[in-house]
């Protein structure tokens, strides 16, 4: 019986073939930036630079997943898979505490607002407390012919519709964390998601 398994030239997968195809040298982790709106409700007192804040001091966070379901349907011992329903997963940031509070008083206000802590009342119409929240995956600044910086490239944006925060994390306290700086999770809740080409219009039609 004829071997019909396809064999792979060694030469068409060479290290200069690899570095041939990825493109800008691979997208950094560490290069992103968030742009979350607030209800106006929930801002700060005496805070002016609150927008530049949470850009800075959001120190990690992802790029939204999503998931199709699976219908299974039985036939004769055998089960048929079907597409089923699109869910998008909640999306968590971690923030870096600075000594003014202002983000994690931000948050504490923005879920006061949706569901108070001495009773259950809040705003109804998700309109007044939804907002719609960027994440945009940054490439590298390249140099220009002069030497400088050129700026930095916006590679793609995640456009999440719809969300707010169900959840602000604790912040532990502890004799024996020296040099440490505290942080906390954010989780948000999200109806969907866009992504975006750089220069604007879904990436995914």
């Amino acid at each position: 019986m004829a071997n019909n398994i396809q064999q792979i030239s060694v030469n068409s997968r060479t290290l200069d073939k690899f570095k041939s195809k990825l493109t800008g040298g691979g997208a950094r982790a560490n290069l992103f930036e968030c742009v979350i709106p607030v209800p106006s409700f929930a801002k700060p007192d005496g805070v002016t630079d609150f927008t530049d804040k949470l850009r800075m001091l959001v120190k990690t966070a992802a790029l939204p997943g999503s998931t199709i379901g699976t219908v299974p349907i039985p036939f004769r011992g055998r089960v048929l898979n079907v597409a089923g329903d699109r869910t998008f997963e909640s999306w968590t940031i971690t923030v870096i505490n600075d000594t003014d509070f202002a983000i994690k008083r931000m948050f504490e206000k923005w879920m006061n607002g949706i569901n108070k802590h001495e009773n259950t009342s809040g705003y109804i119409n998700p309109a007044d407390y939804q907002k719609d929240l960027l994440v945009h995956q940054l490439g590298r600044a390249p140099y220009k012919a002069s030497g400088s910086a050129g700026n930095v490239p916006i590679l793609r944006t995640y456009k999440m519709y719809g969300c707010f925060p169900s959840s602000v994390g604790s912040i532990p306290l502890s004799y024996d964390s020296p040099d440490t700086i505290e942080q906390y999770d954010v989780t948000f809740e999200v109806q969907w998601w866009e992504a975006l080409k750089a220069g604007g219009g879904s990436d995914v039609k």
